[in-house]
Parts: structure tokens; C-alpha cells; sequence
């Protein structure tokens, strides 16, 4: 858990399996649950997994201004949780989104289609 966050609600069993970087965070990939395309990456400490399972919209820390965040709330660019797994480590969650609007805080609809690396260099 972070460090200002208050204790968290997660079921237990789900909070012992899971492998937090030192600062009691685990990256949560957000995927468009019926065409596969993946559309961000965010944070979530232990409350944001638990407010995302609970209510059903994406919840995040936000390590820049150290507090949650929904997202849509501000841009109505709202995931809607189809579905949350663990990889294989249980240090990443997939989130499976349907995503309204841009995922991008630049207002693209994903985050990795701008800067395309060249392959073979």
C-alpha cells in the first residue's frame, strides 16, 4: 500500500498473492476487452484493485499527485471493467475495459500508437 493511502478493503486471500514494487504498487494494463487492442498503463496499490473490482470502473493511483483517480471521472473518457486477472508472477493485473472514449491523457484513443519504435536496428 502506498504510503498515504488508507488500509484497503481487498479480500485478503487476493491481497496475500500479490507482488507489490517497494512502493506498494502493482502496474495495471487496461486492454479493450473485445478487440484485444491495448489502450494504457496505470497503478494501482491494494484500494484502487478493490474500488476497481468493486464498482466496476478503472480506479488508479496516481504516483504524481499521490491520490486516486477514476478514470473518466474529468474527461468522461470512462472504463467500464469487463474483467481483472493476475499474470502468472501476480505482480501485474490485466484489466479488460470497455473503454468510452480516448484511454490517452493526450486524447488518443490508446497510448502506444505514436511512438513506434524501429525493429532490426
Amino acid at each position: 500500500m502506498t504510503s498515504t493511502s488508507p488500509p484497503s478493503s481487498l479480500d485478503p486471500e487476493i491481497a496475500a498473492r500479490l507482488k507489490r514494487s517497494a512502493d506498494g504498487l502493482l502496474p495495471a494494463i487496461a486492454q479493450q476487452y473485445d478487440t484485444g487492442e491495448v489502450l494504457m498503463l496505470g497503478w494501482m496499490d491494494d484500494e484502487a484493485l478493490h474500488r476497481t473490482l468493486t464498482t466496476g470502473r478503472c480506479t488508479y493511483w496516481s504516483r504524481s499527485r499521490q491520490e486516486y483517480w477514476v478514470k473518466g471521472d474529468t474527461s468522461g473518457h470512462v472504463q467500464h471493467v469487463k474483467s481483472v486477472a493476475l499474470d502468472c508472477d501476480a505482480d501485474t493485473v490485466l484489466v479488460k475495459v470497455d473503454q468510452v472514449g480516448a484511454a490517452c491523457h493526450t486524447g488518443a484513443r490508446t497510448c502506444f500508437d505514436s511512438d513506434v519504435l524501429p525493429l532490426g536496428q
